[in-house]
């Protein structure tokens, strides 16, 4: 079988060859500045076209001429090829050199992602055997010519000693399974006769690279080449080791006058004792980080002047750090404070923050949600803004709820709306248009509540299909539910669609007062009184939203009353929209733009004994509440409602990530009993430090200055709201009430001092933080032991280190073993060999049910005044297990949920061979996976609505925010 990539042999040690146009100029094509290193070490051209040449000789060999000559052979050959060179291109995104090895690993492991096992086989075989070929052939080999390097543009010797050294110092420390004589032989097989000096150390780098999937600590030592790279960028010379403390202090106060010099930084910067805080720079820190974390902030984070870093990673901190310090008395030791929690990953800002603290535009805020008005001027006015905030890095959540429904009369013209849909569009292109700050994609979520009467065409928004002048597909939607409609869909009631216009007060009202209203309004509806109006089947409405959300993953399911009946600032407003990742639960109005301002707590970092740190928590989170509270202070507002919001609730919104890690360090399975109890303590913690840090804010600085009457004035603390929820749904909340720690002693403090923050504490996402500091994200169950996480940085080879320490000590951990994790998606289930108690441990996210997720996050929620980001996974899917999921999610007290994430029958089915399925029924009931879940009420089990199959393939299928689609990060 001949499938190899061969190309002309040029005579070896050649310069590589520059494409060029007919003019003699480099050529515009893209891919003119990599090539190819042939086995020989001759250097030529890279040749795109020869891996789909390769590939379909390969389909050849083994279909035959018949059988592969097909168009679709041919369309999926074109689309593996694009896919092989995307990824060899993502790679080294600057430019530079594949080995030819390099090049066939990709097509193999392209032939495998796309299904193509037995093609894949074949090329293995066939590489195998041209590998003992040439072995046989091979005679006596001259010793390899002495390498050159370009350095400074003169030619000199390569300094192998320098680079030996270099990478055996960067495996220093990290055990004897890490050694550096792989590294050197990978990194001389990709160099040639006259490479760039530059290209050498890029070379070590992809050559640690490529063995983190044998070893996860190879991370580490890819990352320290990479901070030798990148001080050497800065710093302008090598550094050694020994050195990087001093080279750090004297940098230092010169980087912030550049950054100052260079209309970068707020020239108060200039005001700190910069040599201070230099010295104050912890500069072995800089070993915390992965590869993933240090090139994430290498490619998006760092400062630049026209392309060039001016800033590295313990300075990046500090900058972050004074940013957040420049109203503080005593800034510099404020400084180094909030510096000791960012740079030992006890506590991280959240992406908006990191950009921004210190800068000249201090844009530090993640959330903004607005409400738009029934009018053009208003519709447009809230577009702009929308704009606006996108520009300055900020996510958004919009409520249309008030904008009137399709056939609605409009008084001014004598004519009839169009409906909500249209401006949607608008609102879509808007999104698209204006990116945030060039840094990060923009991102908006619409809500709408389930009474408006252009709800049907609202939950088709998103779909494929249909008048796309009429579809949103570059923006997220959710709805927003008033109890009333879980009622009469669990009692199998009809539910009333009206228009905004005729009914103006729904909007504002939630709970009894929203439930006498709307029955009014029904009765008036069936008297004539009110037009247009429809009347449906609530349990078909809820059937549609659920296939929606199946269908195309939207629009998300959140709870309108959950969230106003226990908020603490009932008082003085109404909330009417979650934000983009359904976290934030703030009061919007015509004069208010609601503003969010995240950071999370690694909970991994805050374990002792087999349980919480209750004073390293207590101590991190107090530092946190200060610097999340500062932010309000300093924040740039591009519009006056949002500043104005701001400056009178303060709210901030306090998270955690990291999760995972902890359950793995304290041996539970996510899918136990003992994960549930785990979730509630550590977020009772939490909750209870940052009420207290906020309590302690208000007797320093004063209370919020619309503290009187709300909840927090009243004793009623977030906990004590379940009560609340229960009398306004007359039941119908199931929820743990125990708690371990003094409510009461909290009550008197916040009765004594008051509260500096309107709200405290919300779970965000973490995408983009986590990756900074090497955990998983938020309360997120594992995605893939083993797997290839995407943003705007690359691919990332991820493997779980927690589970290779396990696998290791169990004598498991082999290439064999490497290659299984590879061929099921990363889960163990599959793999025989593995103890049943080590796969209970590692369970993915597609192998827990779901309803342990719910449980999980009720039990967090009870504690938390504002919301969390909960996505829902779910492998195969029925009617019957999603209705039973969203109604348990309703009953445990949730506020929100986030993305449904499925997975394909087709691919489960991958993940499932040998032995039993995973987390979810392709239809009827499963008493299996019923026995496994927490015992559910005998009100859930009698819920009957919405069983029949879904049989169509999910559009989420296991893509979805910030993970895998490498231009969504736009939460954090």
């Amino acid at each position: 079988m001949q499938v190899a990539l061969n190309t002309p042999t040029p005579s070896a040690g050649m310069v590589p060859a520059q494409h060029t146009d007919t003019a003699g100029q480099p050529a515009s094509n893209p891919l003119a500045h990599y090539q190819i290193i042939r086995r020989n070490g001759a250097v030529v051209p890279f040749e795109p076209n020869k891996i789909a040449i390769a590939m379909m000789k390969a389909f050849l060999a083994v279909h035959g001429t018949q059988g592969a000559a097909s168009a679709s052979v041919r369309e999926v050959v074109d689309n593996l090829s694009q896919a092989v060179v995307r990824a060899l291109v993502r790679s080294r995104p600057g430019g530079g050199t594949f080995h030819i090895e390099d090049v066939q690993d990709q097509v193999e492991l392209g032939l495998m992602r796309g299904g193509h096992h037995e093609i894949a086989r074949a090329y293995v075989l066939y590489r195998e055997r041209r590998a003992q070929e040439r072995k046989s052939t091979v005679q006596e080999v001259p010793a390899a010519p002495a390498l050159h390097v370009i350095d400074g543009g003169q030619r000199v010797p390569l300094d192998l000693g320098q680079l030996q050294r270099l990478i055996e110092s960067s495996c220093a420390n990290l055990g004897a399974d890490v050694r550096p004589d792989p590294i050197m032989a990978e990194t001389m097989r990709n160099l040639y006769d006259g490479v760039p000096v530059d290209e050498v150390y890029k070379a070590s780098i992809l050559a640690a690279r490529t063995l983190i999937e044998k070893d996860p600590d190879y991370t580490y030592v890819t990352a320290r080449l990479l901070l030798h790279t990148i001080f050497k960028e800065i710093i302008g010379r090598e550094v050694q080791p020994a050195d990087m403390a001093q080279a750090y202090a004297d940098y230092f106060p010169q980087f912030i006058k550049k950054g100052v010099e260079n209309e970068l930084l707020d020239e108060r910067l200039l005001q700190y004792d910069l040599n201070r805080l230099g010295a104050a720079l912890k500069s072995d820190r800089d070993l915390k980080f992965d590869y993933l974390g240090l090139q994430t902030l290498y490619d998006r984070y760092f400062l630049h002047v026209r392309k060039t870093r001016i800033e590295l990673p313990q300075a990046f901190f500090m900058r972050v750090a004074m940013g957040l310090a420049l109203n503080e008395i005593d800034r510099e030791a404020r400084a180094i404070e909030f510096y000791e929690v960012l740079s030992s990953f006890d506590f991280m800002s959240s992406t908006p923050t990191l950009f921004n603290s210190g800068t000249l535009r201090s844009q530090l805020s993640s959330c903004y949600l607005t409400t738009v008005p029934d009018d053009l001027d208003g519709i447009y006015e809230s577009i702009k803004e929308n704009a606006l905030l996108s520009k300055f890095a900020g996510g958004l959540g919009n409520d249309w709820t008030r904008v009137r429904a399709l056939g609605s009369h409009i008084k001014g013209t004598n004519g009839e709306s169009q409906g909500v849909v249209p401006f949607l569009k608008v609102v879509n292109d808007t999104a698209v248009a204006v990116n945030q700050g060039g840094k990060r994609k923009g991102a908006v979520c619409t809500y709408l509540e389930s009474w408006h009467l252009d709800i049907e065409e609202f939950l088709e928004l998103r779909k494929n299909t249909g008048d796309d002048r009429r579809r949103t597909h570059d923006m997220n939607t959710a709805n927003w539910i008033p109890d009333l409609f879980m009622r009469r869909v669990m009692e199998k009631g009809e539910w009333t669609l009206f228009s905004p216009s005729n009914v103006p007060d729904l909007h504002d009202l939630f709970g009894a007062e929203f439930e006498k209203a709307y029955v009014a309004y029904e009765e008036k509806a069936k008297r004539g009184e009110i037009k247009p109006y429809k009347t449906v089947q609530a349990t078909d409405m809820w059937r549609k939203m659920l296939s929606m959300l199946f269908e195309t993953g939207h629009p998300w399911i959140t709870f309108k009353d959950a969230c106003n009946v226990r908020s603490p600032q009932q008082h003085v407003g109404v909330v009417h929209s979650s934000n983009l990742c359904t976290e934030i639960t703030l009061n919007t109005s015509d004069t208010e733009t609601a503003v969010c301002n995240l950071g999370s707590v690694n909970l991994l970092q805050h374990l002792k004994d087999g349980g919480v740190d209750h004073e390293k928590l207590k101590k991190t989170i107090k530092v946190a509440m200060r610097m999340l509270d500062n932010v309000i202070d300093i924040n740039y507002y591009a519009v006056k409602k949002a500043r104005d919001s701001n400056m009178r609730h303060r709210p901030v919104g306090m998270g955690v990530m990291a999760f995972q890690d902890s359950l793995y360090e304290l041996r539970i399975p996510y899918a136990s009993q003992e994960a549930v109890e785990f979730a509630d303590k550590s977020m009772e913690a939490i909750c209870y430090y940052a009420y207290w840090a906020s309590t302690e804010l208000a007797k320093e600085r004063g209370k919020y200055s619309s503290y009187k009457g709300s909840l927090w004035d009243k004793g009623i603390l977030p906990c004590d709201t379940l009560d609340l929820l229960s009398q306004a749904r007359g039941g119908y909340v199931e929820v743990d009430r125990s708690s371990t720690l003094d409510w009461d002693a909290l009550r008197k403090k916040i009765a004594t001092d008051g509260m500096r923050n309107s709200n405290c504490v919300a779970i965000a996402p973490t995408a983009t933080i986590s990756n900074i500091i090497g955990v998983d994200a938020s309360i997120e169950p594992c995605f893939g032991n083993l797997s290839v996480k995407s943003n705007l940085s690359g691919e990332f080879t991820v493997i779980n280190h927690y589970l290779v320490r396990d696998l290791k000590r169990l004598g498991l951990w082999d290439d064999v073993m490497v290659m299984d994790l590879k061929h099921f998606d990363g889960s163990l289930r599959p793999i025989d060999r593995v103890p049943q108690e080590v796969k209970a441990l590692y369970a993915t996210a597609f192998e827990v049910e779901p309803v342990w997720l719910v449980e999980a996050a009720s039990r967090r929620q009870k504690w938390i005044d504002q919301a969390q980001s909960l996505n829902i996974y779910m492998a195969g899917a029925s009617g019957k297990k999603l209705d039973d999921t969203y109604k348990l999610a309703w009953t445990r007290g949730l506020k929100t949920t986030y993305y449904l994430r499925t997975i394909s029958a087709t691919h489960a089915e991958k993940s499932t061979v040998q032995s039993g399925r995973l987390n979810a029924v392709s239809s009827g009931s499963d008493s299996s996976s019923a026995a496994a879940a927490p015992r559910m009420s005998a009100l859930e089990a009698a819920a009957a609505a919405a069983r029949e199959q879904m049989s169509a393939t999910p559009a989420t299928d296991i893509k979805f925010c910030g993970v895998d689609d490498p231009t969504c990060e736009a939460c954090q």
